[in-house]
């Protein structure tokens, strides 16, 4: 049996569409607090550490309303953990080494007026280590849940859709 192809393209077009757009921004990586690699040369880690970050700002954008942009900057990092050094350089997860960002963003809307601007918004969790960690093992866990908490409580808040 056939579907006609307005029944085919009603079935694969979303309920709704959201298309926000985002563009990071980042400092020179030798500046921030902890980006130090563990096991990893500095130039894979850096690139892996700036893929991984704006992938995952990328799809928190796709939340907003169609023609959205949010710029963002990551002026501070201090990944989750510490980088013991010896035989084996490895990053050590503790609670006392908590994730802590530092951004700057602004967020317009499709004509592009400015909705919500900050800078030097502090993220941090002192107690990342003491709440559930959900999903599968994943880079940056804890500081990917920083941006998400503050996406969805801070900057979704602001967006009227």
């Amino acid at each position: 049996m056939k579907l006609p192809m307005t029944l085919v393209a009603l079935c694969l077009t979303p309920l709704f569409v959201n298309a926000g757009e985002v563009s990071v921004t980042w400092k020179d990586f030798k500046e921030y607090r902890d980006v130090r690699p563990g096991n990893e040369t500095r130039g894979s880690f850096y690139e892996r550490v700036e893929k991984q970050f704006t992938k995952h700002m990328e799809e928190l954008a796709e939340q907003l309303p169609e023609g959205y942009k949010l710029a963002v900057s990551f002026d501070e990092i201090d990944l989750a953990g510490d980088v013991h050094y010896g035989i084996s350089d490895i990053r050590v997860i503790k609670p006392i080494h908590f994730p802590r960002l530092e951004i700057s963003y602004q967020l317009t809307d499709q004509a592009g007026k400015t909705i919500a601007q900050e800078n030097a918004v502090k993220l941090k969790d002192m107690s990342f280590m003491d709440r559930i960690k959900r999903g599968l093992d994943e880079s940056f866990y804890y500081e990917k849940r920083l941006l998400t908490e503050w996406f969805e409580d801070d900057l979704m808040k602001k967006v009227s859709l």
